[in-house]
């Protein structure tokens, strides 16, 4: 066998190989291990493409995209569909009737399973499409022919933690890339002063989702392409404003002596030029400390805006201000925009199992105006067309009732709804249907890696050749499934 030229390359040898014939010398191991945990040791396969210098480089993807950037609305908690998207008249009819064959296993409490429960919100029509929409969405009902609905998604767990790393990175376990950074990684930045893929979080204090940043990590893939998570109080990234002691001068001389040891440390040892990605990670930084405050600085909107967005109205001012942050982030280069609305599990975020109508209606209340604005916003500054915006879960809820003083929903792994709106998506459309009563997607049945699928392809990418060799194995988001549901693609 021909030893290879890397020790390093994991075509050829995983972490532990590596480690062992790098001869038991304390610096080597050392700084393989280093490598290893800065994220830094990438595969030969992509090395041709990705300059170790600039990984964040821009990079066309394999086709071209309808779709040049994304924002996604996570509504964290799993919200009902068939309170929201998905009307169900035989729903109403069979209201208190129990479910035959119902599995008491399906949601999360068996203990707590009632009868069928017909939605507490009224559904009208709206648009040209005739949509059906809850009466918890006044301002969303008047964008339906903007929006492709999937309603015949489901997933693998009915467990949060596992549903959103499911939702997020394509498998119900920690430790996988999510999608924003495959993205990262398969595309680059089109912003040189600010990070390629940002999160935002529930500023209100009722937490982070659960697995927190393992949603927004980069997994396996080099540290670089994780998402920024900007902070829901105080400063929103750490050391954004240099310490006083530390004037502009003296900083640029310290960043240029750093990057020229660095730049000098990779031409006498090739093989470990992945290092130098780091050089760019600190002028990052420095550059994000001028070109960040000015993104964030909403005070400059005009006062149109902010009624639109409802930016001065308490019961949805805190996520409006993030639907504007994120409207400014993509206009300046940002290329993967995720927002969590709700924190935690139960009344901290959209998962009704008490009091679904209570739920439902304050998470709707916070949201509403401003995603509509939003929707309003992108499409007369001209981005709707090539902005991807996506609504949706980790999964749906049950159309049986989760007994209680007043009556919740339970999960459910069968069915959930999902819209996606601009970026080259057909608005006014519905692809898949559950059944009658909302319990099980039935027609077109769309698999998460189904919606990752359609969402690479989007932006310019096949999701079979959007891979990365880790472990001996190339690894991609959608694992060994997934197709493109192109019939909501215009």
């Amino acid at each position: 066998m021909t030893e290879p030229k890397n020790m390093f390359d994991s075509n050829f040898l995983n972490r532990r190989e590596a480690l062992l014939r790098a001869g038991g010398g304390a610096g080597l191991l050392g700084l393989a291990t280093l490598l290893q945990d800065e994220g830094l040791l990438t595969s030969a396969a992509n090395a041709a493409t990705i300059d170790p210098l600039n990984p964040l480089a821009p990079r066309p993807g394999h086709f071209a995209p309808k779709a040049k950037r994304v924002i996604w609305l996570f509504i964290n908690g799993g919200p009902s569909h068939v309170d929201t998207w998905d009307y169900k008249p035989e729903l109403e009819k069979r209201d208190g009737q129990e479910l035959e064959g119902f599995d008491k296993f399906t949601g999360f409490f068996a203990g707590s399973v009632g009868p069928l429960m017909k939605s507490p919100f009224t559904f009208k029509q709206h648009g040209e499409s005739g949509k059906c929409v809850s009466s918890l969405f006044p301002h969303l009902s008047q964008h339906v022919d903007k929006m492709a609905f999937i309603h015949s998604g489901f997933t693998k767990s009915n467990n949060h933690s596992p549903a959103l790393f499911m939702m997020n990175c394509g498998l119900p376990r920690m430790g996988f890339p999510c999608v924003g950074s495959w993205v990262t990684y398969g595309l680059g930045s089109e912003s040189r002063d600010l990070p390629s893929f940002v999160v935002f979080s529930d500023p209100l204090g009722r937490g982070l989702p659960k697995g927190h940043s393992q949603n927004w990590g980069a997994g396996f893939l080099p540290s670089v392409y994780q998402g920024t998570w900007l902070k829901p109080s105080g400063d929103p990234i750490d050391n954004l404003n240099p310490p006083d002691v530390l004037d502009e001068q003296r900083q640029r001389h310290q960043l240029d002596l750093l990057a020229k040891l660095n730049k000098r440390h990779a031409e006498q040892n090739p093989a470990e030029k992945e290092l130098a990605a780091r050089i760019e990670s600190f002028e990052l930084a420095y550059r994000m400390q001028s070109a960040a405050p000015e993104a964030l600085d909403i005070e400059q909107e005009p006062k149109h805006i902010r009624d639109l967005y409802g930016m001065d109205d308490k019961k949805c001012a805190h996520f409006a201000r993030q639907c504007v942050i994120s409207r400014r982030l993509i206009e300046r280069g940002v290329r993967f925009v995720q927002l969590y609305s709700g924190g935690m599990e139960n009344q901290r975020s959209w998962d009704g199992h008490n009091d679904i109508q209570g739920n439902h209606s304050g998470f709707a209340a916070e949201t509403d105006q401003p995603i509509a604005g939003l929707l309003s916003d992108l499409e007369q500054r001209g981005l709707l067309d090539d902005t991807l915006v996506i609504w949706g879960g980790e999964f749906g809820r049950l159309p049986v009732a989760q007994k209680s003083a007043k009556p919740g929903r339970d999960h459910n792994p069968h069915a959930f709804t999902y819209w996606f709106a601009g970026g080259g998506t057909k608005g006014g459309t519905s692809y898949g249907e559950t059944d009658e009563i909302g319990h099980k997607s039935v027609t077109n049945r769309v698999s998460v890696n189904d919606l990752h699928a359609t969402i690479l392809h989007l932006l310019g990418i096949d999701h079979e050749k959007l891979t990365y060799r880790y472990n001996g194995r190339d690894f991609r988001l959608t694992d060994v499934a997934g197709k493109v549901i192109r019939e909501i693609i215009a």
